[in-house]
């Protein structure tokens, strides 16, 4: 699409009926004026608080009409005119915004050097042109997580329909039918994740309102997401450091739960073999905090400030299992709790934090 594309016929139509609509606005405050003007001097004269010396003189009564006329006609001229350069920031917005209707989003709005100077039109600037960068990289991102799910879901697909075709054939041992069942059983497990994770993103970004609150030991739901997942941290070999007493909270269960698999999960993901996954809750008057921290990898600052946007994956190569939406459900979680969740990155060691208000 091109950058700077002249309006078509019924545009220009458009934009000089915009023109047309201020000019009679102007010619409608002009005419008002000179009523009121006229009125004016006629009450003041009729009182004796002036005296119009002319008033006498029939001649001149249709030549101050004629005057009149001739004036508001010219001055109707002069406004049509003229208008078109003060509504030019209105036809330049009314263009950027068309074309971002239709996708185009490197549209840009930027005003001449005088009018870019004026605090008003600079801040209208600004914020178009910050709306067009936040939805033309979120238009990225979600081309990016199209192009990686669909690649993702392809992956198991293929191998469950050809391990099942390898079961068909027979003259299988019977240890050769276990492993292609257990490859089966992964692989579909595989798919219901990611799908449910899509869901369940889906279903978090539609809510607005925390309902089904209920009190709950968080230290033995924590506990439990941690064995849910235990066939991926076991075959890692990792340890768990599960130190912390008992904590009750008053909150979704079922919605702090996914909290928990998403982090616990992206813990064991990027943990190397034989490293470490530490899980803390710690307590103050008012809020709970709960740490999932793992030895690996470090996150960088730049991808710290994006990885909980819709469809980030921090590993541009996808060389890992996912598909971008874990994090930012847990986002979306803590903040219908009236909570928070941060990420701390160094030295090897990845923490994240999500702080939670005891009673809402």
């Amino acid at each position: 699409m091109k950058r700077n594309k002249k309006p078509n016929l019924n545009e220009r139509k458009s934009r000089f009926s915009l023109t047309l609509l201020f000019s009679i606005i102007i010619f409608v405050i002009l005419l008002v004026s000179v009523a009121l003007a006229a009125l004016t001097a006629y009450i003041f004269s009729r009182i004796g608080l002036i005296r119009i010396g002319f008033s006498d003189i029939p001649e001149l009564r249709p030549l101050l009409l004629y005057m009149t006329i001739v004036s508001l006609i010219i001055g109707f001229g002069i406004a049509v005119l003229t208008l078109k350069y003060p509504l030019k920031p209105v036809n330049r917005m009314i263009t950027q915004m068309n074309r971002l209707a239709v996708g185009d989003f490197k549209a840009r709005l930027y005003f001449g050097k005088i009018m870019a100077s004026h605090p008003a039109f600079r801040e209208m600037s600004e914020s178009f042109n910050k709306m067009a960068m936040e939805l033309e990289g979120t238009e990225m991102l979600r081309s990016d997580f199209i192009n990686n799910f669909s690649h993702e879901f392809k992956t198991p697909i293929v191998s469950i329909a050809g391990f099942a075709k390898l079961l068909k054939r027979g003259n299988l041992t019977e240890e050769q039918k276990r492993e292609y069942i257990d490859i089966i059983e992964e692989e579909s497990l595989r798919l219901s994740y990611m799908a449910t994770n899509v869901l369940n993103l889906t279903k978090v970004e539609n809510q607005t309102i925390l309902t089904e609150i209920s009190s709950f030991n968080l230290s033995e739901q924590i506990r439990s997401c941690v064995l849910l997942l235990e066939n991926k941290w076991s075959g890692k070999h990792l340890d768990f450091v599960l130190e912390f007493p008992e904590y009750t909270i008053y909150a979704n269960e079922e919605l702090l739960r996914q909290v928990w698999i998403n982090l616990i999960d992206n813990a064991v993901k990027f943990t190397p073999d034989y490293g470490t996954v530490e899980i803390k809750i710690d307590e103050s008057e008012k809020l709970l905090s709960v740490s999932v921290i793992n030895t690996g990898s470090e996150i960088s600052p730049e991808n710290q400030k994006r990885i909980f946007n819709k469809f980030y994956q921090a590993d541009e190569s996808h060389a890992s299992e996912g598909n971008g939406v874990g994090l930012a459900i847990v986002k979306k979680i803590a903040f219908l709790h009236g909570g928070t969740v941060s990420v701390k990155s160094e030295h090897n060691v990845t923490s994240f934090k999500v702080e939670l208000p005891k009673v809402k």
